[in-house]
Parts: structure tokens; sequence; C-alpha cells
């Protein structure tokens, strides 16, 4: 499946902050703690993952694409504008019309979408039709089991 975007919205500062504690030590993948006890400051999700909230958009990802950058299908892409598509970079990007999120790469002179799934090939930009949306900074998504985002 080819991996696409959903364009959900403008990343809008959220009219009345909803921080959430943040804990002070780092939480081991092993014998729990309690974490009562390092209770530090609270964490603003959106302050943390929007640097420019003028040039910054949420999208959903569609596919299994880009798997291999932990990007799965359903999850929230956070995506700034103002930043330069750069190769190496994971950007959203229109391709003869249709909304795709791609690592671009530039082989010589030449530009491609690599997708970081094996299963899929390389996409060259020569000829095509382009724009890109931005580039993507963040990936929110839910483990198994877990309420979906």
């Amino acid at each position: 499946m080819f991996l696409s975007v959903s364009f959900i919205g403008r990343a809008e500062p959220a009219p009345a902050p909803c921080p959430l504690p943040l804990l002070s030590s780092a939480v081991r993948a092993g014998f729990p703690s309690p974490a009562d006890d390092h209770l530090d400051n609270d964490l603003d999700l959106h302050r943390h993952v929007v640097r420019r909230p003028a040039a910054t958009y949420f999208v959903r990802a569609e596919g299994d694409s880009m798997t291999g950058d932990g990007i799965h299908h359903g999850d929230l892409l956070v995506v700034d504008r103002s930043l330069e598509a750069l190769p190496g970079r994971v950007i959203v990007i229109a391709v003869d019309g249709d909304l795709t999120v791609k690592r671009l790469e530039r082989v010589g002179q030449r530009a491609y979408l690599r997708a970081s799934n094996p299963a899929y090939r390389p996409i060259p930009l020569e000829g095509r039709e382009s724009h890109v949306w931005g580039v993507v900074t963040h990936v929110l998504h839910s483990l198994p089991g877990a309420m979906p985002l």
C-alpha cells in the first residue's frame, strides 16, 4: 500500500494549555518503581512538538510504505512548512496532485522519494509536478491495544 496522508488541520495554539505531569526520571522497562515521588514539572505536549504554530499542521498517515521510519498506518504526523526539504528529511509532498510522505533523496542532480519499506521502489521526481507541503518533525502513534489517537 502506498503511504498517503489525510490533512487534519493547522497546529493553532491551544486556547487553554493542558499541561500534564512530567516525571523527572527515566522510566525503566523492567521492574516498576513508585513514580509519584518523581513528579517534576508539567509538560504541554503541543508546546513540545510544535515549534512554529503558524507553519505547523497535523496529518494522518495511511499505508505501510514508511514503517522503517516508525510511521505506521493511522499515525499522526506533525509537519512544519517553515523547514527546508533537504535530502535525508522525511517530507509531505504532492506528486502529480497526490499527497504522500517519503524521504527525500538526491542522486547526482536527480531528486527521488524513497519509502522506508523495501517493498516500494524509489519515485523519481524528474518530469513530475511536485509541491513540498513540509517536513515531518514528529510521529505520534498508539501502541497495539491502546486507545487510538
